[in-house]
């Protein structure tokens, strides 16, 4: 009988261990957190997020952006909205998609031709959703080199851009190759952003 309890235990001590190992249904950050102030926490993990696309040297003014160097765009979106997302083809409350800016690098170690991405991030953007907070559901933070920041005044260009042009709640998802498809299979495809990708003989 003592080794049998024994050996009860020694089981018990084990899957104990094993499961401190398995991931938790939310990770760290992964939700929308504010100061007391109403600033936006810096999500700091959302690399490990789930990836949805990158862009490069994109912009939306037809005249564009003169900085002097190309720029690589990275987006990430966390876990739970992601899964949503794949489900229903709409952003669930909550769902927090990071814009992460770095600089493209020419010229390093092996590569002579082409682009890769520098270590250092030049900005990051967070656009969120909350609908119980913001009057319009969604708001933007600007990030420097703060851990927090405050939201983007709603007379932003930013706002009425995303209203106007986006794929799906006011997200840029027409540019998420991985996401458009859902979109479009889930039927939840704005009207505005239809009407744009209408072709001539369609109209």
């Amino acid at each position: 009988m003592i080794t049998s309890a024994k050996t009860v235990l020694l089981l018990g001590f084990l899957l104990i261990s094993w499961t401190d190992f398995l991931p938790s249904n939310t990770q760290p950050g992964s939700k929308p957190e504010y100061t007391a102030d109403a600033q936006l926490k810096l999500p700091e993990h959302y690399r490990e997020w789930v990836y949805l696309t990158t862009g490069f040297d994109m912009s939306y003014n037809p005249a564009g952006m003169q900085m002097g160097h190309h720029m690589f765009d990275n987006v990430f979106v966390n876990p739970e909205a992601y899964k949503v997302f794949v489900a229903t083809g709409t952003w669930p409350d909550k769902t927090m998609l990071v814009l992460e800016g770095r600089r493209a690098v020419g010229k390093g170690s092996i590569n002579q031709k082409g682009n890769y991405q520098s270590g250092e991030t030049m900005g990051i953007e967070v656009h969120v959703k909350d609908e119980a907070r913001f009057p319009g559901k969604w708001a933007f933070f600007g990030f420097g080199d703060e851990k927090t920041a405050k939201m983007v005044p709603t007379k932003a260009d930013c706002y009425s851009c995303h209203s106007s042009h986006a794929a799906v709640d006011t997200t840029f998802v027409q540019f998420y190759p991985t996401l458009l498809p859902i979109a479009k299979s889930k039927s939840t495809l704005s009207p505005a952003y239809l009407k744009e990708v209408e072709t001539p003989a369609q109209k």
